[in-house]
């Protein structure tokens, strides 16, 4: 798991099946590299959230068939750029 930051929504037109009806979104790591996370329980931008990754996320989905390897799998609640960077 790590901690990230939604930067914004990601809009596709076309998707694969498993899909086809889940939201995604960009997240940043502390580094500032931009990723794309599965997002089943509707984050906004600027939260801070937990990232489930690899053979995980897809079991964090909640379906083994999503082709995914990262997963937002909760929003922390309170947590802060300086804790985030340090």
């Amino acid at each position: 798991m790590e901690i990230m930051r939604v930067v914004r929504d990601l809009v596709t037109t076309k998707r694969n099946f498993w899909l086809a009806a889940k939201s995604l979104r960009v997240v940043e790591d502390y580094a500032g590299n931009l990723q794309v996370a599965l997002d089943p329980i509707g984050c906004k931008p600027g939260d801070f959230v937990i990232t489930i990754g690899i053979s995980a996320a897809r079991i964090a989905a909640g379906n083994p068939n999503i082709t995914t390897d990262m997963t937002i799998g909760g929003i922390i609640d309170h947590w802060s750029e300086e804790q985030w960077r340090s």
